[in-house]
């Protein structure tokens, strides 16, 4: 039976501050990371004291409570105390968004707001599909059923923005419905209308690509709002909740508490949503109108190259919005007839298809297979979003392979001067709008871009690797936590003494001299470490693995004879998310001495300013009499190492 965390996971919440005290709470292999507001508020020597703690650590902006091996169960009763979940109000994932470059941050953050929301957005997507079906048999768009079912999907996808109002008030600690209140405006409807005459009032930066025509003021101010408006939007709203709860945090420390439950979000929404219009309105719509000047400029130069590159860039323009400055152009050019604007991007959703059936054959995890099928179906008809923000971008490199088939497809329909013959369906319904009278080749070109999409996504994303979203096999399994993979052992045989090989090939250091205070004390158990010279981890002994962390800079095992292992190779790694590691064994394999199990890139540690020394501990040294090392400098895996005497 599974031991009851609950009243130390309470101790500990209370000694680190309170959960109020707490921004962000992670583990690794031995020990509970929290980002605190304020360090002060914790209580260092009653927690180094309590029992079921190790030690507490300081470091790299963390405050850190050593666990040791039940730290997942902890984790779990720490969660469970302090209201933590993984839509909640702390961030508990592993990746942490401030990390990383731009683009990495910036999939990271929308990914996280859209995870919460997956299901039903890919049940509105497969609805939208349904309704594509309806019209394509000749269901007039006055029929009842119609008009629901409609409103059922599409529904969803034009007020997208007050769902990401939620998930972003969740992310940047803001009062959700005062988050709500700024989506409201944003979509507010009718507002458009507001905003538009026949006659303007006058026009901003008149001859220039943002020229402006000015409907309304607020105050004297200029609105310039965007004619798509910000329905089905994503960037807008994140960016204003982001302003907003900077905003509301500022009035919150200057409010009396006496009246701030209602003065506090009347000055956040007073402020954000008038900065709403008259901020992110211009830089969206400025923005979108460099992308059609840019994309005008290139079919200019060459055709080829426009497909190339739109086809390339096509999703990432609609991640940020910015597919608006090249849509009312194409729809200005079917107008007078065939255009030739959006062809290449028309047939991109057939690209995530191939992308998804990859994945849904080959992840390990059951609730990516569930996700893909609905994200499957709704790309076929062009709907991509649960496909994009549920699966391919917050994978990376599946999102990459798309944008290459996009590349190559568009480039194709260029070369070949494929012209879109109307504005119709999206997905298989697009096709009936490159039928062309008395020209049989645009609808075969175009069928075969579906094709060529769908098999291109598939096979490029054969060629690389296909990451955990929730945790792996553990996580579905029930464990506690998302982010480790441990399941038990089966029972210890009678312990004896057992002689270890050195894992890694690098120079003896002592433990002692480990630039980790939990690891040079001995609190997780004695052993030695190795500073590797190469990037391999070999089983020192014939064991079996019992823990494979999924960010893979650390392993587990334990021997025949009942010695617990650790290697865990660097400090802090955790922090790479995997970068640089890559795992050939799994928890519950039987691995023999000598066996590859981990293999690393030296410099990406070092590149990352982390130590790369390498802990080799025996966990369980209580069990044992004494821990003997190696008296050399330096070692080649699979020479003597230590010897745990019981």
């Amino acid at each position: 039976m599974a031991k009851d965390y609950t009243e130390l996971a309470q101790d500990i919440v209370t000694h680190v501050g309170g959960k109020d005290n707490i921004v962000k709470l992670v583990h690794c292999v031995t020990r509970l990371r929290f980002t605190l507001k304020d360090e002060s508020k914790a209580d260092d020597e009653y927690l180094k004291q309590r029992d079921g703690i190790v030690t507490v650590v300081k470091a790299g902006g963390q405050y850190q409570v050593v666990i040791g091996n039940h730290v997942p169960d902890v984790y779990a009763a720490v969660t469970e105390v302090a209201g933590i979940t993984g839509g909640g109000g702390i961030d508990v994932d592993e990746g942490d968004v401030s990390q990383g470059n731009l683009f990495d941050r910036f999939i990271a953050l929308v990914s996280g707001l859209f995870q919460p929301m997956l299901g039903a957005l890919s049940a509105a997507g497969m609805i939208k599909g349904l309704v594509a079906v309806m019209a394509a048999v000749g269901v007039p768009e006055t029929d009842g059923a119609y008009v629901i079912l409609n409103a059922a999907g599409d529904g969803f996808f034009q007020f997208l923005p007050l769902i990401l109002a939620l998930t972003a008030a969740k992310r940047f600690k803001m009062e959700q419905f005062t988050a709500l209140a700024i989506g409201f405006a944003l979509v507010y409807p009718n507002i458009a209308a507001s905003f538009s005459a026949e006659t303007p009032l006058y026009t901003l930066f008149k001859g220039t690509f943002i020229e402006s025509p000015i409907y309304a003021t607020f105050f004297g101010l200029p609105i310039i709002f965007p004619a798509s408006s910000y329905l089905q939007t994503v960037l807008p709203i994140i960016v204003a909740v982001w302003i907003g709860s900077k905003i509301e945090g500022f009035f919150k420390k200057i409010i009396p508490d006496v009246v701030k439950v209602f003065v506090v979000p009347f000055f956040t929404i007073l402020i954000t949503v008038p900065l709403s219009f008259l901020v992110i309105g211009p830089v969206m719509s400025w923005a979108s109108d460099l992308v059609g000047v840019i994309f005008t400029g290139i079919y200019g130069f060459s055709p080829v190259v426009y497909g190339l590159v739109l086809g390339a860039m096509w999703q990432v323009l609609v991640m940020f919005g910015l597919h608006w400055g090249l849509v009312p152009l194409a729809i200005l050019e079917l107008q007078k007839g065939p255009g030739v604007i959006l062809v290449a991007t028309v047939a991109i959703c057939f690209a995530q298809a191939g992308s998804l059936l990859n994945i849904m054959f080959r992840t390990k995890e059951d609730k990516v297979k569930q996700l893909s099928i609905p994200a499957f179906i709704s790309a076929l008809f062009g709907v991509t979003e649960p496909a994009i923000y549920g699966i391919t971008l917050p994978m990376r490199l599946p999102f990459i392979m798309t944008c290459v088939s996009g590349a190559l497809t568009g480039a194709y329909l260029a070369f070949f001067d494929v012209h879109m013959q109307v504005m119709g369906g999206l997905g298989l319904f697009a096709i009936p709008s490159f039928i062309e009278p008395d020209n049989a080749m645009t609808l075969i070109h175009f069928l075969i871009a579906i094709v060529a999409n769908f098999v291109i996504g598939f096979i490029l994303t054969q060629f690389v690797k296909i990451p955990y979203l929730y945790g792996g096999p553990a996580a579905e399994a029930g464990a506690s936590d998302a982010n480790a993979s441990v399941q038990k052992a089966a029972p210890l045989k009678e312990i004896k003494q057992e002689i270890l090989s050195s894992p890694l090939t690098g120079q003896v250091v002592n433990l002692a001299d480990v630039p980790d205070e939990v690891f040079a004390s001995g609190a997780m158990g004695e052993g030695i470490a190795v500073e590797p010279t190469i990037g391999e981890v070999l089983a020192p002994v014939k064991a079996e693995i019992t823990l494979v962390f999924p960010s893979k800079h650390a392993i587990g095992m334990r021997t025949e004879n009942g010695a617990e292992l650790l290697i865990h190779v660097g400090m802090d790694t955790v922090s790479l998310d995997g970068k640089g590691f890559e795992s050939f064994v799994a928890v519950g394999d039987q691995v023999k001495a000598g066996q590859k199990l981990l293999s690393f890139d030296i410099e990406t540690i070092k590149a990352a300013g982390l130590p790369v020394t390498a802990p080799v501990i025996v966990t369980n040294s209580d069990a044992f009499t004494d821990i003997l090392t190696t008296q050399e400098r330096d070692v080649v895996a699979g020479d003597y190492l230590l010897t745990a005497v019981k």
